[in-house]
């Protein structure tokens, strides 16, 4: 379920040093944007941030909730977002720590997918 009104609220509030957050329905979910990288994703009011080998172990403590998923036919497939630490909703400076981490993350990712894959030719994919 996508984030209640209130709950996208607080999110921007708290995220606000981040820069300009955007929200969009995403799988079911809502996906959330700092300039134009998804760095989280909100379902059913749970904050789930991304996270990759780059800040793997600074999210070690997340690691404790399974990660948010989808399923695809009999499959199940893996987002790389870890459901932050209730903990962190109270503590406004930590939380954004962990947003910076998830956005820096998500920028990775959006850079590792503008490179042409190895050995290839041509224009880079899009």
């Amino acid at each position: 379920m996508v984030a209640s009104d209130s709950f996208a609220a607080f999110l921007r509030e708290q995220l606000a040093p981040l820069g300009r957050l955007t929200m969009r329905r995403m799988f079911g979910k809502s996906g959330v944007f700092c300039e134009g990288a998804m760095l989280a994703m909100v379902s059913d009011d749970v904050l789930y941030l991304r996270v990759d080998d780059g800040n793997r172990e600074m999210f070690a403590e997340a690691a404790a909730s399974p990660p948010l998923s989808y399923e695809k036919g009999s499959d199940s497939i893996d987002l790389s977002f870890w459901q932050v630490p209730e903990r962190l909703l109270d503590d406004p400076e930590e939380l954004v720590a962990w947003a910076r981490a998830a956005l820096a993350a998500a920028r990775r990712v959006a850079a590792a997918r503008q490179r042409p894959a190895s050995g290839r030719k041509g224009r880079p994919r899009r």
